[in-house]
């Protein structure tokens, strides 16, 4: 007799849930603010052999680089058999998890009744770990530059803890603290997800809890089907360019095809550039990861992610590209050229599902990193952030805006009560972007604008914003949106100059610094406004009178 569908929806959101719960965990017990207020890190449920569960809401951009973690550490240690209770493994190279080295992953296996049912898998960014500059470095060549490089590695072995591992990774970091805490953070998080799941096998039984998930599974992909089946058949194409592979740098130039047949997609992303000089590289495993986003922004995007989902759709690249980089490629900026690639492969599709799509957006991390020593402590502090943007507008509104790039997701921006308090910086102003949203029936949404004020000596700010070359486009009719700049003032009696990537660009007392993020793309004619929104976007002063004269 099939499970009954009253069960199948309660252990669906039992996954959910418990992915939740590890997030919450994770972020609750974390030491950095980049993990407890902005929320850089993601989190999931797998069962025992890597298939996924339930994953919370968190950076989407790593939708199938968490699998990957587990994966490659089986295929490492040869076998599934490797995997014991007790047991913690960390990862962070870029060639085999795709993200930046930063961001490390640490899973642990979850047994029940001496069999092996599943992982809990999570992966946070980590603020220092020993790269050539603090924190990250914009201008790396090589991945050796951009710190240490962990494979396939225990951090604790049946319940024991690995401590010589340990301390390599604490010793060789400019915060040991915060990578000790950060890394607990996490481990309590995989600690989470293991109770809680075997509290559900309590509860249902190994038989249900099979039955549930493969039912789960078996629904993902039909939805899935369904949906692509009703997309016109043919190829679509677009393609763009990065503004460049780091400061002073070339463009990268992107390529995107995308060949929708019945229910099948496939998204080539072959031509692209090769893997570059600068850090903008990343693992192919990064690759799927955005490809799947992509896919999941126009197809059933209010359904989980399972191990179900994205069976219909198969990605091309070629090996040494900036998708698919080898060793020894940087890969510190890992998100630019997906980010890129995701609004080319919504504007692609834009013909054949007009409704569905919206217009381009900056899609960037916008990185804004401050280091020097805090007189109030006399330690070294970095600050780290990810700075919002506008997105496009779309077939039934206007775009939102001071949003986080498509790969973002659930990531926050440092509330400037917690940047004042913490670091020896003044925030003067941090405000929506006023007429950065491009023009059309519907308005794309705004960008932001953060001035920085430096509250004591020698400090070094370093910079990474794209797109100020190729803004957020419109679609049918919508105009582009206003593009992404910087600028940097270090003495009050200089001319702020424009800088949008720089690596420790040295400031003092007084210097300022004014990021100004691009809008999202307009949608439909610009004559088919309505006045009642005219009306309503000059009183809340997100225009002036000027932006809707011809």
């Amino acid at each position: 007799m099939a499970i009954d569908p009253i069960t199948v929806e309660v252990i669906r959101n039992a996954f959910d849930s418990i992915a939740n719960q590890m997030n919450n965990n994770l972020a609750r017990s974390a030491y950095t603010p980049i993990i407890y207020e902005m929320k850089d890190c993601s989190v999931g449920l797998f069962d025992g052999r890597g298939a996924l569960l339930g994953q919370a809401p968190g950076l989407p951009i790593f939708l199938g680089a968490l699998e990957a973690a587990i994966f490659s550490t089986r295929d490492h240690f040869g076998g599934w058999d490797v995997f014991k209770p007790g047991d913690v493994y960390a990862i962070n190279d870029s060639y085999l998890v795709g993200s930046h080295l930063n961001d490390v992953s640490i899973f642990s296996p979850i047994f029940y009744k001496g069999d092996l049912v599943g992982f809990g898998a999570t992966k946070a960014h980590w603020l220092d770990i020993g790269a050539k500059d603090p924190s990250q470095a914009m201008d790396a060549t090589s991945i050796y530059q951009e710190g240490y490089r962990i494979g396939p590695t225990r951090l604790y072995r049946e319940g024991v803890a690995q401590t010589e591992i340990m301390d390599f990774l604490t010793r060789n970091s400019r915060l040991p603290r915060s990578i000790w805490g950060d890394m607990h953070a996490q481990i309590a998080a995989c600690r989470t997800g293991e109770n809680r799941l075997q509290a559900l096998y309590d509860k249902f039984g190994e038989k249900i809890i099979r039955e549930a998930t493969e039912e789960i599974w078996r629904q993902c992909e039909v939805l899935d089907h369904e949906v692509v089946s009703k997309i016109p058949d043919g190829v679509y194409e677009e393609s763009g360019a990065l503004d460049s592979d780091g400061p002073g740098g070339k463009p990268v130039p992107i390529k995107v095809k995308v060949t929708v047949s019945g229910d099948q997609i496939e998204l080539d992303l072959r031509g692209s550039s090769p893997q570059t000089g600068g850090p903008l590289n990343c693992g192919v495993a990064q690759t799927i990861s955005a490809a799947r986003l992509a896919f999941k922004f126009l197809v059933n995007s209010d359904v989980p992610a399972t191990a179900g989902t994205f069976r219909n759709l198969k990605v091309l690249t070629d090996i040494g590209s900036v998708f698919h980089a080898q060793e020894p490629a940087a890969c510190q900026y890992y998100y630019p050229h997906l980010g890129l690639m995701i609004d080319l492969f919504i504007k692609a599709l834009a013909p054949g599902i007009p409704d569905r799509v919206v217009g381009g957006q900056p899609s960037d991390a916008m990185n804004i990193l401050f280091v020097g020593i805090n007189p109030k402590t006399g330690a070294e502090f970095f600050t780290g952030e990810a700075t919002g943007v506008g997105w496009g507008a779309h077939a039934e509104g206007d775009g939102a805006s001071a949003q986080i790039n498509y790969g973002g997701g659930d990531l926050k921006n440092y509330p400037v009560e917690v940047y004042e308090s913490r670091y020896p910086i003044r925030i003067h102003q941090y405000s929506l972007g006023v007429n950065t949203g491009g023009r059309g029936k519907y308005r794309g949404g705004l960008g932001v604008v953060r001035e920085y004020e430096v509250l004591t000596e020698d400090v070094t700010v370093s910079l990474w914003f794209e797109r100020h070359n190729t803004p957020g486009w419109g679609l049918f009719g919508g105009e582009e949106a206003i593009s992404t700049t910087v600028l940097v003032q270090k003495e009050a009696s200089e001319t702020p100059q424009q800088i949008l990537k720089v690596n420790r660009f040295p400031l003092s007392l007084g210097s300022r610094v004014w990021v100004k993020t691009g809008g999202g793309g307009g949608y439909g004619p610009v004559g088919e406004r309505d006045q009642s929104e005219i009306d309503s976007d000059l009183l809340n002063g997100y225009v002036t009178e000027e932006f809707y004269r011809n």
